[in-house]
């Protein structure tokens, strides 16, 4: 079923005061930011899907945070893209609540205030250059997957029909969720070609396993080699993969067949969710920018255990995990090794990094199985 907004109509019937939450123990960014005067003066703001300020915040609501430190907890939506700078700036990367009215400021006002930032987009992103792209924003018209519209009338998957005219070895086919049995659905997990039903407090509080399994599911070419996941945690999910190291195979083949689906996804009046100060829009912040994760499966026994791997990694660039994904530990000394960055470099520059990076770490472990050093070998910070 659509989005419904009724019940920000009844919270609409109560004062700012009563309404604001109780965030006196909560550690997140959300809580540090989110002032009575904020939420009084966003609260009555909605999207023309009914979005608010109160949809907005209420993951970092539900999730207080830990002794970890502060995190980043807001829900990021489409059509609420256009972003205005409401909330003050932090040492964390500039990003901003939407602007819930959908008007666009002046770009000298919507310039954002860089004196104090120390990474890559600060440095090339000047105001002349903000004013040139800032308008070429194309919002795809979808909501994101938290608040999904359902059923047949889905439009992304409306959409998918559009993949049947792939051809050559991107020729492939749509699988939904709802039609797979179990036992199915969890092959193809244990194989690495599906997701599973989202678990994290996070995504649940935001709603991203709603109505599920309706409206998701997977395509894939005959040869499993190229997929694109429905409405997991963002519309698609676009991967390539091939097992060796081939990676500019696979590079090429992903650049290829996103660009087919992007002209076949124009061809219906959509386009991928873009915005001139952060890059593609997705789901989770963290994967603004670029959104491109490529990983590489690789076999690290000695490494893995040395007291300067994560050190290693931290100078590359590069982040580790388990090969069965978020928040999963390695398995035999299998790692699945991949870029830390979204924003700040080029989707070239990025897989560049992996390639360079997992040639080092291959060099270190041939070091380690030899009992030799790796110190000579310790890379400078990228």
């Amino acid at each position: 079923m659509p989005f419904s907004n009724s019940h920000n109509l009844l919270k609409m019937k109560h004062s700012a005061d009563d309404e604001y939450p109780d965030l006196s123990v909560h550690n997140n960014h959300m809580a540090k930011v989110l002032t009575l005067d904020l939420y009084k003066k966003l609260r009555d703001k909605q999207t023309s899907s009914g979005f608010t300020l109160d949809d907005v915040i209420q993951t970092g609501v539900d999730n207080p945070g830990n002794g970890w430190g502060q995190c980043l907890v807001l829900s990021s939506r489409a059509p609420c893209c256009n972003l205005a700078y409401q909330f003050p700036d932090t040492s964390v990367i500039n990003i901003k609540m939407a602007q819930l009215n959908n008007q666009r400021l002046p770009p000298d006002e919507e310039y954002p205030d860089l004196s104090t930032h120390n990474n890559h987009m600060a440095k090339v992103l000047t105001l002349d250059l903000y004013k040139k792209l800032r308008d070429r924003v194309t919002p795809s018209g979808f909501t994101l997957d938290d608040v999904i519209q359902t059923g047949v009338d889905n439009p992304v998957t409306d959409s998918l029909s559009a993949l049947g005219s792939l051809g050559g070895d991107l020729k492939g086919k749509y699988y939904a969720l709802r039609n797979m049995t179990d036992a199915e659905q969890q092959q193809l997990i244990d194989d690495h070609f599906l997701f599973d039903k989202p678990v994290s407090p996070l995504l649940l509080a935001s709603g991203m396993a709603r109505d599920w399994p309706d409206a998701r599911g997977i395509w894939h070419n005959d040869n499993k080699t190229f997929l694109v996941w429905i409405n997991e945690e963002d519309h698609l999910r676009v991967i390539s993969m091939q097992k060796g190291g081939n990676m500019k195979e696979v590079f090429t083949r992903f650049c290829t067949g996103l660009t087919q689906i992007e002209n076949l996804f124009k061809s219906k009046n959509y386009e991928f969710m873009w915005n001139p100060h952060l890059g593609y829009i997705l789901t989770c912040p963290s994967n603004l920018g670029t959104g491109l994760r490529a990983g590489v499966h690789i076999k690290l026994p000695n490494l893995g255990k040395h007291e300067k791997f994560g050190e290693v990694l931290k100078r590359l660039r590069l982040q580790k995990r388990g090969t069965g994904g978020v928040d999963t530990a390695a398995v035999g000394g299998v790692f699945d090794v991949s870029n830390a960055d979204r924003l700040g470099f080029s989707e070239v520059e990025l897989v560049q990094m992996v390639v360079d990076g997992v040639k080092l770490l291959i060099e270190m472990e041939k070091r380690l199985e030899k009992g030799q050093s790796i110190d000579d070998l310790m890379p400078a910070q990228k």
